[in-house]
C-alpha cells in the first residue's frame, strides 16, 4: 500500500475543506465522499471524481477506503466511528470526538477492540509552539503546576449560528462554544496542564440568539492543589488566546500562538523556604527555543494519521487522547447547568441525564440560512 485511501463523511463546510486538502497530500488519496444531502454529495462526488453516497454504511461497505475521516455534527461521530471500526477501517474523527464521554468511553473501547488506527483532528498539537511546550513540560523543567489559565475570546456572527439547523441546538450540535470552538484550546490547556479534578462553571447566551452558551467562565482545582481560571466565548473582538501553565520551575505562556518560556534559577518552594533576603525573588531566565519548522494544521495531522498506518509513525493527536476535551467540556456544562461544584471525571450517568434533558428542550430553529462554506482561515 503507497497511499491511503480515504472517504469523508460529511462534507459541509469542514468536510469540504478536508476534500480541498488530501489530494495535496502524498500518503492520502481521496477515494469516496458521502452527505446526506443528495444534491451535496452530487456536486462533491463530480468535483473530486470520486463515487458519493447519501448513507454512511454504504461507503463503509464499499471497499474503496482503508480509512474514514469523520466531519459530520458532533452527535454522529461516535455511530460512524464505530461501524467503521466494525468494518475493520481506520477512523480519523474531527474534533470533538463525541459529545458525551459516555460515548467518547463507547468509541474509545471500540476502536481498541479494532485494532485499528484511531486520531482526531486537533491539528494544534502540530504547530511548533505546542511541540516546544510539551517538551518543556516533559524534561522536567517547568516543575509542579500550581496555577493554569485560558483565555479564549473569538468571535462568531448571527449569521454563522444560523448557518445550519444543528447549529447552537441541544439536540443538534450538544452545545455551544465549549463544544464547537473551544475543543481546541481545550485540548491543549489539558495536554500541558492535565485535567483539574473539580470544576465551578457558569456559561450563557449573552449575545447571540441560541439556546446554548456562547460565553463560559470557570475556576478550576487540581488534584496537587493547584488552581486555574478558565473563559471561552464568542463575543469578542479582535480575538484573544492566552495560555498560562504556571510551575514551580518555570512558566509557559503562549499568547496567540507566539510562545514564551521562562525558568527559575531555584524553584520557587525552596527559595521561599531557604532565602534571608526580604525583599528578593526567585532569579529567572527567558528560554529562547528553536522553533522547529515543519507541516501544521489539518494536512499535517491527515498525513501523520496515513503515515501512522503504513508505516506505524507515532499519532500526533491520537483518538483516546481526545476525552480530555470532552471531560472538561461536559464538567464545564454539568457544573454550570446544575449550578454546583463537579469532579472530573465526569459522572457518567449524571451527564447522560442533564444532555437528555436539554435535548428534550430544544426547539426547532425557524430562521435558517443553509449556507455550507469552509472557514476561509482553514489550514
Amino acid at each position: 500500500m503507497n497511499k491511503v485511501r480515504c472517504g469523508v463523511v460529511g462534507t459541509g463546510g469542514m468536510g469540504q475543506g478536508h476534500c480541498e486538502i488530501i489530494p495535496t497530500l502524498e500518503e492520502v488519496e481521496l477515494t469516496a465522499v458521502c452527505d446526506i444531502d443528495p444534491g451535496v454529495c452530487k456536486s462533491i462526488s463530480e468535483k473530486y471524481n470520486v463515487p458519493g453516497f447519501i448513507q454512511y454504511e454504504e461507503l463503509l461497505d464499499s471497499g474503496l477506503v482503508d480509512m474514514v475521516l469523520i466531519a459530520t455534527p458532533h452527535y454522529f461521530h461516535p455511530p460512524i466511528a464505530m461501524a467503521a471500526f466494525e468494518q475493520g477501517l481506520h477512523v480519523l474523527s474531527e474534533k470533538p470526538i463525541a459529545v458525551t464521554v459516555s460515548t467518547a468511553d463507547a468509541m474509545i473501547a471500540a476502536a481498541r477492540k479494532s485494532g485499528k488506527k484511531f486520531g482526531v483532528m486537533f491539528q494544534m498539537r502540530s504547530l511548533p509552539v505546542t511541540i516546544a511546550a510539551k517538551e518543556f513540560i516533559d524534561q522536567g523543567r517547568l516543575g509542579e503546576i500550581y496555577r493554569t489559565s485560558l483565555i479564549m475570546g473569538w468571535y462568531r456572527t448571527q449569521a454563522y449560528y444560523d448557518s445550519g439547523t444543528w447549529r447552537a441546538t441541544w439536540a443538534g450540535e450538544g452545545g455551544g462554544v465549549l463544544i464547537n470552538q473551544a475543543p481546541h484550546a481545550f485540548d491543549i490547556f489539558t495536554y500541558l496542564g492535565g485535567l483539574p479534578g473539580t470544576i465551578y462553571a457558569k456559561s450563557r447566551a449573552r449575545l447571540h440568539k441560541i439556546e446554548v452558551e456562547d460565553e463560559c467562565r470557570a475556576l478550576l482545582e487540581y488534584p496537587n492543589g493547584g488552581h486555574g481560571y478558565l473563559y471561552a466565548s464568542t463575543d469578542e473582538a479582535p480575538g484573544r488566546d492566552v495560555m498560562e501553565i504556571c510551575g514551580d520551575r518555570g512558566k509557559i505562556i503562549i499568547t496567540n500562538g507566539e510562545l514564551s518560556l521562562w525558568e527559575l534559577k531555584n524553584p520557587i518552594r525552596e527559595f521561599t523556604e531557604t532565602s534571608t533576603d526580604v525583599w528578593s525573588g526567585p532569579a529567572s531566565e527567558a528560554v529562547s527555543v528553536e522553533l522547529e519548522g515543519r507541516p501544521t494544521g489539518h494536512g499535517a495531522i491527515t498525513a501523520n494519521f496515513a503515515r501512522s498506518i503504513l508505516y506505524d509513525e507515532p499519532l500526533l493527536a491520537p483518538g483516546d487522547a481526545g476525552i480530555n476535551a470532552v471531560e472538561l467540556i461536559n464538567g464545564l456544562i454539568l457544573s454550570s447547568h446544575r449550578g454546583q461544584e463537579v469532579s472530573l471525571p465526569v459522572d457518567r450517568k449524571e451527564y447522560d441525564t442533564l444532555i437528555a434533558e436539554l435535548q428534550a428542550g430544544s426547539k426547532h430553529k425557524d430562521a435558517v440560512n443553509v449556507q455550507r462554506v469552509t472557514d476561509p482561515n482553514l489550514k
